[in-house]
C-alpha cells in the first residue's frame, strides 16, 4: 500500500514539476502579441508555437506513461492559457492549450493501441452508444445547416470540435482506468487543481466585481468558475462524508474550505441555485449523514450572517438585481420585471422555439441559432427533436447509473465519490437553465473525466458493486 501511495505521489509531483517548468519557460520566452507570429528579433515565442512544443512533450509522455499524460491534462483543464485561433462574424474561435493537449493525448493513445495490440480496443460503457449517437446528430445537422446556408462552415467546424472533445476525454479515461490506486491519483490531481484555482481567486475578492478562473480574458467567466466549483465541492464533500481515511477527510475538508469563498464571490445566481440543489441531493441521498449536513449548513449560514454581514448584502443585492426593470413580462396574472441578462435568457427561449418550428427534426446545426446562453433550448435549436431526445436520454442515463453505483458500491471511499458526482451532476443540470453548462469546456472536461471514473467503478475489483 505504501508503495502504491509513493507511486501516486511521485506521478503527481512529476506532473507539477513539469508544469511549473513549462510555466517558467513560458514567461521567459512568450511575447504577449495578439498575432500568432514568431518574433525572431526579440527572441520571443508566440503562445501558439509554445503550445505546439509543449504538446510534443506530452505526446512523448503519452507513449511512455499515459497516466502521467492524463495528470498533466487534469492540471491543464483550468490552468492553461488561451489564444484566438480565428475570428468570424459575431464570434471569436478561442483555443486553449488543454484543447490541444486533449487531442494530442487522445490520438497518442490511439497510436499506442495500434502499436501494442495487448492494450485492446476502446471500452464500451452504458453511455457509449448515446454519446456516439449525439455526436452523429451534431455532425449531420451541421452539414444540413451548411447546405441550407443557415450557418458559417468555419464557425461550425470549430464548435463541433469543441462539442466532441469532452466525449473524447470520456473514452480516453474509460479505456485507461485499471485500479483503485490510479483512480485516487486522478482524484487527488483534480482536487489539487481546484485548490490552486481557488488560491488564485482569493486576491480577487474585494478587488474584482466577481471571481474568475485563470486565463479567462479581461471580462472573465464567473459562471464557468461557479459551475466548476459546484461539481468539485460535491465530489469533495461526498468523499469527506464517506471515506474512512483521516487523511482523505482532512484533504477534502481543506478543499471545501477553499471553495466556499471563491464560489460565493462568483455572484452567479444560477450557480447559487445549483449549489442549493446539489447540497439538497447529498442530504436526501445520504440518509445517515443528514443531521451532520444540515447542522453544518446552518452553522455556516449563522457565521456568515453574524460575522460577515457585508457578504450577505452582496449576495442578496446580486439576487435582487435580477428583478431590476429592464423589461417587464406578464406571467401568472402579474407583471414581472427582469434585468438585462435575465431578459436575454427569456428571449433566448423564444428565439430558439421560433427557429425550431421551422426545422423541428434536425434543427439548424451547431451555432445555427446564434448566441443562446441556455443549454436546453440551444440543444433543441441546434440538433432538433432527435438530438434533444438523445441528449436528455444521455443525462437520464448518467443520473440512473450514478445513483445505482452509489447504492451498490461496497467501498466507502467509492461510495462518497459516486455520491459527490451524482450531486454535482444534478447541480449542473440546474445551472444549465441559466448557462451553456454542457458545452463549457472548463466545466465539461472535469465532468466527463469524473463521469468516466464513476462509470468504471463496477469494473474494478477494489470497488466491487452489487445490484447495478
Amino acid at each position: 500500500m505504501c508503495r502504491k501511495k509513493g507511486q501516486a505521489i511521485s506521478q503527481i509531483s512529476a506532473a507539477l514539476l513539469l508544469i511549473a517548468f513549462i510555466i517558467i519557460i513560458f514567461f521567459i520566452f512568450y511575447s504577449p502579441t495578439s498575432e500568432p507570429e514568431l518574433n525572431l528579433a526579440s527572441g520571443k515565442l508566440p503562445l501558439f508555437v509554445f503550445s505546439l512544443i509543449f504538446s510534443l512533450v506530452v505526446l512523448i509522455i503519452t507513449f511512455v506513461n499515459t497516466d502521467m499524460a492524463l495528470i498533466i491534462l487534469i492540471f491543464s483543464m483550468l490552468l492553461s492559457p488561451e489564444f484566438k485561433l480565428a475570428e468570424v462574424p459575431a464570434r471569436e474561435v478561442v483555443v486553449r492549450m488543454d484543447d490541444i493537449l486533449l487531442g494530442v493525448v487522445f490520438f497518442g493513445w490511439l497510436a499506442k493501441m495500434a502499436l501494442n495490440k495487448d492494450l485492446g480496443l476502446l471500452r464500451r460503457t452504458s453511455l457509449t452508444s448515446l454519446i456516439l449517437g449525439y455526436i452523429a446528430v451534431c455532425i449531420i445537422s451541421t452539414i444540413v445547416g451548411i447546405v441550407n446556408a443557415y450557418i458559417i462552415p468555419l464557425t461550425s467546424f470549430f464548435y463541433v470540435l469543441k462539442y466532441i472533445q469532452y466525449f473524447m476525454l470520456y473514452f480516453l479515461v474509460t479505456n485507461n482506468i485499471r485500479d483503485q490506486k490510479q483512480v485516487k491519483t486522478f482524484i487527488i490531481a483534480l482536487l489539487l487543481t481546484c485548490v490552486i484555482v481557488c488560491i488564485y481567486t482569493l486576491p480577487q475578492i474585494g478587488v474584482l466585481s466577481r471571481t474568475t478562473a485563470p486565463f479567462e480574458g479581461k471580462a472573465g467567466e464567473a459562471n464557468t468558475l461557479a459551475g466548476y466549483l459546484v461539481l468539485l465541492f460535491a465530489v469533495s464533500i461526498g468523499i469527506f462524508l464517506y471515506s474512512r481515511s483521516r487523511t482523505w477527510k482532512i484533504f477534502t475538508g481543506i478543499v471545501c474550505f477553499f471553495i466556499i469563498p471563491s464560489f460565493i464571490f462568483t455572484l452567479s445566481r444560477s450557480s447559487y441555485l445549483a449549489f442549493i440543489v446539489m447540497y439538497s441531493v447529498i442530504i436526501l441521498v445520504s440518509r445517515s449523514k443528514r443531521l451532520f449536513l444540515i447542522a453544518g449548513a446552518l452553522l455556516v449560514v449563522c457565521i456568515v450572517f453574524v460575522f460577515l454581514p457585508q457578504v450577505v448584502d452582496t449576495i442578496t443585492g446580486r439576487i435582487a438585481s435580477t428583478f431590476t426593470p429592464y423589461k417587464t413580462y406578464h406571467a401568472f396574472g402579474k407583471n414581472l420585471p427582469l434585468e438585462q441578462s435575465a431578459v436575454a435568457r427569456v428571449e433566448g427561449w423564444r428565439t430558439v422555439f421560433r427557429y425550431w418550428l421551422k426545422s423541428p427534426i434536425l434543427g439548424y446545426g451547431v451555432t445555427g441559432v446564434g448566441l443562446v446562453d441556455i443549454q436546453y433550448p440551444r440543444v433543441l435549436g441546434e440538433t432538433g427533436i432527435i438530438g434533444f431526445v438523445i441528449f436528455i436520454w444521455l443525462l437520464i442515463l448518467i443520473f440512473r447509473n450514478s445513483l445505482a453505483i452509489f447504492k451498490g458500491v461496497k467501498n466507502s471511499w467509492a461510495k462518497g465519490l459516486s455520491l459527490g458526482f451524482l450531486a454535482g451532476f444534478t447541480g449542473l443540470l440546474v445551472q444549465g437553465f441559466g448557462a451553456n453548462t454542457f458545452i463549457i469546456v472548463r466545466i465539461m472536461e472535469p465532468f466527463w473525466f469524473l463521469a468516466a471514473i464513476v462509470m468504471m467503478l463496477p469494473y474494478l475489483e477494489e470497488f466491487e458493486v452489487v445490484d447495478v
